[in-house]
């Protein structure tokens, strides 16, 4: 066998990270909780690649009293294409699991890596701006803040704890399975 090509096993791996990445589209990538002794069950926010759903309107309520910006799908350009570039990495898998090309493997996972560099940095970008962009005029003053990607965060009498997904532990199931060729048939 060529040090080139993948090991059909390689391979396989190669195209089960393809179906991970396809998948992750039809599940939650990120979500926030919002708990606060008037909302005891929580309030929530969930990001999916193309939409947010949750309690999107009572948050969003309950921001504008400390001058945050409301949520919504319009208020966030990447939820229009974000899905049509997972689809497309999720093509290039599969295309390297046919090709069994190492150097298409390396660009996969260059691709995959740049892009979650990205999109964490987009997600801090975004939760920046909602927490520190707040109106002078709002009812109530509160400190500017950044919300965790990963983890708890209280203002006032909100506690609000942000989590990654099922499609995010998908995408990161699908890297390790994109890595592991590479340890594999070293």
């Amino acid at each position: 066998m060529s040090l080139k090509r993948l090991s059909v096993l390689s391979s396989g791996l190669v195209a089960a990270a393809a179906a991970l990445i396809a998948a992750s589209l039809f599940f939650p990538w990120w979500g926030m909780e919002f708990f606060a002794p008037q909302y005891p069950e929580g309030l929530n926010i969930i990001v999916y690649p193309d939409k947010l759903e949750g309690e999107i309107d009572i948050v969003n309520g309950l921001n504008h009293y400390i001058g945050m910006k409301g949520f919504s799908e319009e208020n966030f350009p990447e939820l229009s294409y974000l899905k049509y570039l997972i689809g497309g990495l999720a093509v290039l898998a599969l295309f390297t699991a046919i090709l069994r090309r190492r150097s298409v493997l390396y660009i996969l996972i260059g691709i995959f890596s740049v892009g979650g560099a990205l999109g964490v940095w987009d997600l801090r970008r975004w939760l920046h701006d909602f927490g520190t962009d707040l109106s002078p005029t709002a009812p109530i003053k509160v400190d500017p803040f950044v919300p965790p990607i990963i983890g708890e965060n209280t203002l006032a009498n909100f506690i609000t704890n942000s989590y990654l997904g099922f499609g995010s532990y998908l995408i990161i199931a699908a890297f390790i399975l994109l890595i592991i060729p590479i340890w594999k048939d070293r």
